[in-house]
């Protein structure tokens, strides 16, 4: 009887220990998911609310740089990217250069991880002399056939008029795009904004890598790629000048797993959103471009305010600036490329002459649109390599 009982508690413990660790599991799975902060989290007076209290939190320059160091460390911690994996080779695979009218393309992949590669095109001018500035550029969530991320012609316009302007721009597929999806990655996955950050940390190293120069790195993008613009800028000074566009919110964290799909915004004590994370910048030159069409209506009366409060701590006020157009919409047209252009051109000591006529009208008419699929890097001749890896679940963090 004795032997019965023990055994019979040491079942019950074992299953007790077993009950015990799927509860802890779905806890943890919880406490996780009430940490993300997606989509219109907070109302429009929620987020101003919130930017009035912190304001009053750091009045000074050492306040506002305590805070900004917090604020940095949970991006990083809530983005799986606390301690770096090793940056290995990156191993690029070179296509043949096109040549434009001022500028040319060469389509490029890169190893972001051992088997990651990273698609792009990389946009240089035809003649330069000595160290170009560099440029990258993200994109947003545009799906539609014909009109898909880098590939939209408005991208493409961006992307050659900055290399017109005598940039070296890198634009490149965000995870789950273009060749990238058809290899077999997915964009809604759930560590999509890690990978997303990675992959545009090792951008900034292939531009070095390609004799861009180390003190004039910017980078762009518009809706998700305005959030991947003002992320990287937070987590890595060597961006030195940034313009997201139609993408900083008080109240609106991002509706894609890329964007708030991972804990960077809250955790146990810890509060911040998206104006905090885009002053990071601060004290370097950044751009603000917001419309009256989306979640950036406030920016003139909310969110640039504050950000302008944060660069008046550190005196340097004039390095920030806000076009806000009322009557647009959410994208990355034309009066929105005449706003970042010439800005671009002030920072990083581009010739807005190459793209811009004297009237403030752009100056694109000579630029190509390529088809989709002329901008892959991965060709019959340039196959994929064979130790490439396909699917996002086979990603190595070491």
């Amino acid at each position: 009887m004795k032997i019965i009982t023990n055994t019979f508690l040491i079942v019950c413990g074992l299953l007790f220990s077993i009950e015990s660790s799927v509860s802890q599991d779905k806890i943890s799975q919880r406490t996780s998911e009430s940490m993300l902060c997606v989509g219109n989290h907070w109302t429009p007076e929620e987020g101003k609310s919130f930017l009035n209290r912190m304001e009053q939190s750091y009045t000074t320059s050492a306040a506002w740089k305590n805070r900004a160091k917090q604020i940095r460390e949970h991006i990083l911690k809530g983005a799986g990217l606390e301690k770096y994996p090793k940056k290995g080779p990156l191993n690029p695979v070179f296509g043949e250069k096109r040549v434009f009218d001022g500028y040319q393309v060469q389509n490029v992949a890169f190893e972001s991880l051992p088997g990651v590669y990273v698609t792009g095109s990389l946009y240089t001018p035809t003649n330069s002399n000595g160290k170009l500035p560099g440029i990258l550029n993200a994109h947003g969530h545009w799906t539609e056939p014909g009109d898909v991320g880098r590939y939209r012609p408005d991208a493409q316009k961006r992307f050659a008029s900055q290399a017109r302007m005598g940039a070296m721009v890198w634009a490149y597929d965000a995870v789950g795009y273009g060749q990238m999806e058809e290899l077999g990655w997915i964009h809604q996955h759930p560590e999509a904004l890690k990978l997303q950050l990675w992959n545009s940390i090792r951008g900034i190293d292939f531009l070095l890598m390609m004799g861009a120069d180390p003190e004039k790195i910017g980078m762009t993008g518009a809706s998700g790629g305005g959030t991947q613009t003002f992320l990287l800028a937070a987590v890595d000074d060597r961006i030195a000048v940034s313009a997201p566009v139609v993408m900083v919110s008080a109240h609106f964290f991002g509706g894609c797993v890329c964007e708030s799909g991972m804990p960077i915004h809250k955790g146990r004590n810890f509060q911040t959103n998206n104006v905090e994370i885009a002053a990071l910048a601060a004290p370097r030159p950044m751009l603000l471009v917001s419309v009256g069409g989306d979640w950036t209506k406030n920016n003139p009366e909310v969110e640039y305010p504050h950000t302008k409060y944060i660069y008046n701590l550190l005196d340097k006020p004039g390095l920030v600036e806000n076009v806000h157009l009322p009557k647009e919409f959410h994208g990355y047209d034309e009066n929105k490329r005449a706003a970042v252009y010439p800005f671009l051109a002030k920072h990083l000591g581009l010739d807005l002459t190459k793209a811009m006529n004297p009237d403030g009208t752009l100056n694109e008419k000579m630029i190509v649109i390529e088809d989709q699929k002329a901008l892959y890097p991965f060709t019959d001749k340039h196959p994929f390599p064979a130790s490439g890896i396909r699917n996002n679940n086979d990603v190595v963090w070491k």
